[in-house]
């Protein structure tokens, strides 16, 4: 699927939320034109047309400028032929999905002798993702938004994700966004951070995670005890063997808090070996 193509799709499948985002206001209601124009049909795969009331919004995609017939003549092309099948005010909005090489001007007029013909231009990159990013409609386009920090977002559009309830929704609204993340990240880059962002939300991964940490404390506990039970030990009694250091160590935390104990009781070293005995061997 062609990227600009893609963003015809979402257009036309959220048409509400593309037009309130580019025109900074709600607009409703709303009906998607057809692409195919009368006089000469032209048919363009990243366009697409919208009809409030009393005015035709026309959106273009972009993501390379370079067109044939240019991009500018196009857009007056566009203008004409729908002012003339619907007589109604045109706002044209020209959607860049990528910079274009340094140096080179986006044009946003059309200009021939005494013919002069103006659109909008926005330039994705230089979006606040912040909108984007609370609208799963605008979700996909979120990647190729302005950041300092292009991985934490991708990231953060990820974890955006997959939040949303629906599965077929969800799965749906992540493929359009990796898709559309191939023109600004490597596909390593985006598998990893979508695979770790879905096992982080899973809630298998935060079970075995609450498991982990439960078992961290635990095994920093008893490492605390065993060094404070050999430390009381040889206070006592002298520096111990290897062989009963090992043993010791190897004992379960609830035994360990026994023996921080029980060693209150004994008068010499052989009582630490027959509470050893007593104690089960170790798995």
């Amino acid at each position: 699927m062609a990227f600009d193509n893609l963003c015809k799709l979402l257009s036309e499948k959220y048409p509400d939320r593309f037009a309130t985002w580019l025109l900074g206001q709600p607009v409703t209601p709303l009906k998607v034109l057809k692409t195919e124009l009368s006089i000469e049909p032209i048919r363009a795969d990243s366009i697409t047309f919208l009809q409030t009331q009393d005015r035709i919004l026309h959106l273009e995609f972009q993501v390379k400028l370079d067109s044939e017939p240019p991009l500018p003549l196009r857009m007056l092309d566009y203008w004409v032929r729908l002012h003339r099948l619907y007589r109604l005010p045109i706002t044209q909005i020209l959607v860049c999905l990528l910079p274009p090489p340094p140096g080179t001007p986006i044009a946003d007029t059309f200009e021939l002798e005494n013919t002069r013909h103006q659109y909008q231009v926005v330039c994705l990159w230089e979006q606040d993702p912040a909108p984007l990013l609370n609208d799963i409609a605008l979700l996909p386009l979120a990647t190729l938004a302005a950041t300092t920090n292009p991985e934490q977002l991708l990231t953060s559009i990820a974890q955006q994700i997959n939040r949303i309830e629906s599965t077929q929704q969800r799965q749906e609204v992540s493929s359009y966004t990796q898709i559309l993340a191939g023109l600004k990240f490597r596909q390593p880059l985006i598998q990893q951070i979508f695979r770790e962002s879905l096992m982080r939300e899973s809630v298998i991964y935060q079970e075995i995670l609450q498991e982990g940490l439960q078992e961290g404390r635990q095994q920093g506990r008893r490492a605390e005890g065993i060094a404070l039970v050999l430390r009381q030990l040889t206070r006592r009694f002298g520096e111990l063997d290897e062989s009963t250091r090992s043993r010791i160590a190897d004992l379960p935390l609830a035994a360990i808090e026994d023996l921080s104990e029980a060693l209150l009781d004994f008068a010499q070293a052989n009582d630490l070996e027959t509470w050893l005995q007593t104690q089960p061997p170790a798995n």
